[in-house]
């Protein structure tokens, strides 16, 4: 591959817009979009869809499913989250090719780490600037100057902003399974490492909720009368930490207890909150079983015990469709003198669900950066221009077949 006088007129489209892309990124990171800030999500939709509509294609926002979660103190609780944003351009186009990132943040309406400063070395340092207002403003920074390629034609493009990536897109994986399966390739925007390595096998994930009913008592009185939902939670958060080192690459982290009451109540309420990690989908399974063996029985007599929750996200491994994309964007990094590696990752995101669906994928192709999910989280602001001209120029070489989608793809569905 090569540069061609096409895909140049590209790369200095994106160039000349440097200080739209970075720019627009600090206003966005200004407005807290917490995954469960309703109002800050709703206001940095808008703005992404006005955003979004300056591009030749068509704008659409999705209702998402609800979601249910677990109170602390047991109850079943519903969710409603916001809308998704899908931008469409040539759906009948030969080759396909879904990008997605998401509007939502760690960073709840309440947090103090609200704004957008310069460090000493140049990096910018505030909420969502890599993780991923920043990977959204290069996502869009490629496809804007990507349209004026004359060969863009042969190449369709559907973009999904969801709401809920932070915390495990219960709302939208629905429609990121749906995208997967239709698309030849795929592009996501979560933040490279600070020397711009990339993600490469990724573990799967899931998240459980168990809720342990006992039977409350007075702790003087009549304490045999009670059965401690509490002690129940402990002696079972313990065999399920006695899982880790059993199976290579598996790790059950028990996160959190909560309920019971006052120190002379036996506790008739408790909620043991874990994850899970694994590298394969056999481990997926051995996994599932062994949570379903220990939460078969109860710990003693008198609690009841219900399990919630579940896989969330299957593992991405480096498969041959993973390597062979995964080698075409080294070819292409090459041609701008980027230097593309890659390295394994317990962390999941929506790449996950797109190679569930079907899809092999790049998932971090957003800003160079760090600390993310705190407040020393930062960007480098001279990536900006350098992770959008390296996806601009992907979709030039997707859109002439110097990569191969449709080989992509057919290697995919072989691994599947």
């Amino acid at each position: 591959m090569r540069i061609l006088q096409p895909d140049q007129a590209v790369l200095d489209h994106v160039a000349a817009r440097e200080a739209t892309i970075v720019g627009r990124t600090l206003d966005w990171a200004e407005i807290n979009s917490g995954s469960r800030n309703t109002d800050g999500l709703n206001a940095v939709l808008d703005i992404l869809d006005t955003q979004a509509r300056r591009l030749p294609a068509e704008v659409t926002r999705i209702p998402t499913q609800g979601s249910t979660t677990i109170g602390d103190d047991g109850s079943v609780q519903s969710l409603a989250h916001a809308d998704a944003l899908k931008i469409t351009a040539r759906a009948s186009a030969p080759i396909q090719v879904v990008l997605t990132g998401h509007y939502d943040t760690v960073f709840p309406a309440d947090s103090r780490f609200r704004s957008v400063t310069t460090r000493s070395d140049g990096a910018l340092n505030g909420p969502g600037v890599a993780d991923m207002k920043g990977g959204i403003s290069v996502l869009l920074a490629a496809l804007e100057a990507f349209e004026t390629h004359p060969d863009r034609a042969n190449l369709g493009w559907t973009v999904l902003l969801s709401p809920d990536e932070e915390i495990g897109s219960p709302a939208s994986a629905p429609l990121l399974a749906e995208l997967g399966a239709a698309g030849h390739v795929g592009m996501t925007y979560e933040p490279a490492l600070a020397d711009g390595t990339m993600a490469g096998a990724r573990k799967g994930s899931g998240n459980y909720h168990l809720i342990v009913t006992g039977r409350a008592a007075h702790a003087g009185r009549a304490f045999h009368e009670g059965a401690n939902a509490i002690a129940g939670a402990a002696i079972i958060a313990a065999a399920l930490h006695a899982l880790n080192g059993r199976r290579e690459g598996v790790t059950v982290n028990v996160a959190r207890i909560s309920g019971g009451g006052a120190l002379n109540v036996v506790a008739d309420n408790a909620v043991v909150r874990f994850n899970v990690r694994v590298p394969d989908a056999q481990s997926a399974a051995w996994i599932t079983d062994a949570v379903a063996e220990i939460v078969a029985t109860p710990p003693f007599e008198g609690l009841t015990l219900d399990l919630h929750g579940g896989m969330t996200r299957a593992p991405k491994p480096m498969d041959a469709s993973q390597v062979a994309l995964f080698e075409a964007v080294r070819a292409t990094g090459a041609l701008l003198g980027q230097p593309i590696a890659w390295t394994p990752s317990g962390g999941v995101c929506e790449g996950n669900n797109l190679h569930a669906a079907g899809l092999s994928n790049i998932d971090t192709l957003g800003v160079r950066g760090g600390d993310i999910h705190s407040d020393q989280e930062f960007a480098w602001p001279d990536s900006f221009v350098e992770r959008a001209q390296l996806s601009a120029l992907i979709l030039c070489k997707l859109t002439t077949g110097e990569i191969d989608a449709h080989a992509l793809k057919r290697l995919r569905l072989e691994t599947m």
